[in-house]
Order: structure tokens, then sequence, then C-alpha cells
């Protein structure tokens, strides 16, 4: 239903604020505009050398400079970032390795699009805040550029439309860089389940639980200084993709199957202000916020084939790292953190999980090909154990093969709508919020991702 159209009748039939507000805060849209093509399954012509741009070289951009300097194909030519110290530390590691010194733009927060205008930058990696990445993305597919996107993609449901219309007209790349799906287990769990060993995939766990409490202390410069704000906000789950974004491949999530519909609820907000206090001094730019959001969130989802999804989010409350990684399936189910497996028939009995040292013999027969082939360089080179440098190298490796993304826009922006979706349900006692069908029907013909082999 248009959001006029629901407006109107709303109004006819006496619907509060309240509802309107829950249930038509943003225009969703459904049929392609004649005028562009889908995107899904996009290829595009073979390159012999990749040129790339980065748009942000802070913490995790500067990591990517790294990794890339290590793959064969790729031209650094270029680095934005209107921190100097950080875009000159880039600027030098690029020519500390011997290669010709990239071009350099860090003129304010706009520079980046003079880079975007170089006729030597093919794709652009993008790691800035995440307000900017829609924008920045946007702009770089209507230049004539694929955009490679930090996590999350979009923050709205408005932007994840404006990804996907936009890489849908131009024909350009859009990925999200959800790196956890190139982690050594999640590869081998998406081996097993196209093995088809844990049988029809039923039930997914995900999560992102990670105390990220000491980002408060980054004040004018690094995540914590913008990443602190958020919290103060907004309410539902801001960082979905982590956990999501390998179980919605074990599950075909755009690929024979699609999220239709979730439930979100919160905890109240409390740590965030107990360590600020306990932490700051009263002058103390984050000392005296007010936070909103809750300290845990979860959300339940289902599928239009009725499959079913959890999927958690807390940067805060004192526990360990975990992002779930639960498959559970006719046969058998796999669980993240710590690693553990019960398959029917394979396990002794399935009462009692298979985990620590008897996962020897599960990851010697069911590695991903990607691992077994890339993992020790992976690991030399890459960060998050070698997941960031297999990603970037994929993303190298399509490109100059002419061959799909893992990755495309639609899972970018069904993923990364999760985090407005929760705000929704939250703000109105959790009632069920319809997810967009970003495909726009294509989710019923697309083949599912499949086991790339070096």
């Amino acid at each position: 239903m248009k959001r006029r159209d629901f407006l109107r009748l709303a109004g006819s039939a006496g619907v509060g604020m309240v509802g309107v507000n829950a249930f038509a805060e943003e225009a969703e849209q459904s049929a392609r505009p004649q005028s562009t093509k889908t995107a899904a399954d996009l290829t595009t012509p073979k390159m012999d050398k990749v040129r790339v741009g980065f748009i942000g070289v802070g913490a995790r951009g500067s990591g990517h400079v790294a990794s890339m300097l290590h793959i064969e194909g790729v031209e650094i030519t270029a680095i934005c970032d209107p921190h100097l110290p950080s875009a000159n530390a880039s600027v030098k590691r690029v020519v500390d390795a011997g290669r010709p010194a990239p071009a350099v733009f860090t003129s304010g927060q706009e520079d980046y699009k003079k880079l975007l205008d170089r006729n030597d930058v093919d794709i652009v990696l993008i790691a800035t805040p995440w307000r900017q990445h829609t924008t920045q993305a946007v702009n770089a597919m209507n230049r004539g550029k694929h955009a490679f996107i930090e996590v999350p993609a979009a923050t709205t449901i408005d932007e994840c439309w404006r990804l996907v219309d936009t890489a849908e007209k131009t024909q350009r790349h859009c990925m999200m860089m959800e790196n956890v799906n190139y982690g050594r287990e999640e590869l081998m769990v998406l081996n097993m389940c196209r093995m088809g060993l844990f049988g029809e995939l039923l039930h997914a766990e995900a999560a992102y639980i990670h105390d990220l409490r000491g980002q408060m202390h980054e004040v004018g410069h690094g995540t914590g200084s913008w990443r602190t704000l958020e919290y103060t906000k907004r309410n539902g789950n801001l960082y979905p993709t982590h956990g999501l974004g390998p179980v919605a491949q074990y599950m075909n999530i755009n690929r024979g199957d699609r999220l239709d519909f979730l439930s979100s609820v919160s905890s109240p907000a409390r740590v965030r202000e107990i360590y600020a206090k306990k932490t700051f001094k009263p002058d103390h730019p984050h000392a005296n916020l007010k936070f909103v959001c809750g300290d845990i969130n979860t959300t339940i989802a289902k599928t239009v084939n009725g499959k079913t999804l959890m999927i958690q989010w807390d940067e805060q409350l004192p526990r360990p790292y975990t992002r779930h990684n639960l498959i559970q399936g006719t046969k058998g189910v796999w669980g993240g953190f710590p690693n553990r497996v019960v398959i029917e028939g394979l396990s002794k009995d399935t009462d009692s999980w298979v985990q620590g040292a008897g996962l020897k013999e599960w990851f010697d027969k069911y590695d991903h090909p990607l691992w077994k082939s890339m993992g020790e360089l992976a690991q030399k080179n890459g960060g998050h154990g070698g997941m960031d440098f297999i990603m970037l190298w994929r993303i190298i490796y399509c490109l100059r093969n002419g061959l799909p993304m893992d990755q495309d826009v639609y899972d970018a922006a069904v993923w990364s709508a999760i985090g407005p979706l929760s705000e929704r349900s939250v703000s109105s006692r959790g009632r069920s919020v319809d997810v967009p069908d970003f495909t726009r029907g294509e989710w019923k013909t697309m083949k599912p991702l499949g086991i790339a082999k070096v």
C-alpha cells in the first residue's frame, strides 16, 4: 500500500497517529522503474587491473588499505579522509610498499567527490560513519564507480531503496562488506548447508553481542566519537549484519526465500549511563548523555517460506563476545561461540555436542575450498582471523573475472533494514512489521549462493 493511500484510509477509519507513525514511517516501493534493470546476478566487464579509491581510512579503512597491498591486480590510486594523520598514514603505507603515491583528498567532508570524479578510480571502499554510507555510495555509482560499503550500508528504509534504485539504474556493483561471511567457521557451515548435512533448514540465531563501552572515551575522532551518539537517538538493533549475514546465506534469503515480517523488543537503557557516571568527570562530553537505546534488543523474524530467525544486538552489557551463528535443520544443528555440532547419523548421538578437539575431523572434512586454499595467506595478511583478506580477495577476483558478487545490493538492503524496522517495531510495543521485498520479486528465481573455488 502506498503511504498516501494508507494515510487516507487511516484518517477515514480514525486510526491514531501512533499507528500511522509505526506502520507508515517511510514509503515502501515494489515496482521497478521502467528505465532500470535488475541488479540480480549482476556482472560487469572483466578488469585486468582494479584501481581502488578509499573513502575513510581510520580504524577500519586503514586495514583495508593494508590488505589490498597483498592482492594481485590491485592499484591504490586515491585516498580520502578529512583526518590528515589517518590519510597520511595510509599514503605512507602504500609508498613504503613500493607503490606509487595515491592522490590524497583531505579538505573536508565533501572532498570525496573529487576522488569520485577521477578517471583512475574503478571502485571505492567506503569506511566512514554510518550516516554517510548511503550518500557516498549513491554518488559513487552515479559517477560510474562500483561501491563497496562498510556495515551497515544504510540506516533508514529510504536509504535502502536509494541503494537498490541506484544500483539497478547504473548497473554498478553495490556490496556491503560483511566480512563475517568469510570467516572460517561461517564458510565451513555454508559448505555443510550446501551439502545438505543439516537437512531442511528451519531456524537460525544470529547476534552481535560485543561490549563496546570503551569507545565512549573517543571524543573528536575515532569510532566512539560518532557511534556513541547513535545510542542517544535510536532504540532497536543498530548493528544487525555481522550475525545475520552468514545465516541469511545459509537460508538462501533473497535467493529462493525472503524475510517476510519481524517483531522486536528492547530492554531498558541502563549500562552506558552507569558507565559514564562511573568513568568520566562531569565535564566530559559523554558524561551526561541521555541514552535511549535498550541495552539488548531481540528481534524475531519469519520468512515467506515459514522459516524463523532470532537476531540479537547488545554493545554495552558486560558479557563475552558472541555472534551466536546457529543454524538448525531437520537432521542437525551447528552452534557457534563456542563452536559445536550435532548431526543425526554423523554424531555419536544427539544428546551431546561434538566440540573442542572433536571438531578437528569436521574441519578437515568440510572446510570451505576458499579457506583450504587461502587460509594461511589470509591469516597472515588480513584482520579478524583472515576473514577481511578473503573478503577483499574475493571482491577483486570477481571483478577481474566478470563474476557476480557473493553479496549484492539486495543483501545490503535487507540486512541493513533490520535496524530501522526493529526501531519501528520497538516503538509500537513489538508489533510485527513487514520487511520490504527489495528484490521486487527476483528472489523467487535467484539461485542460492554457490561454493566458490580458487
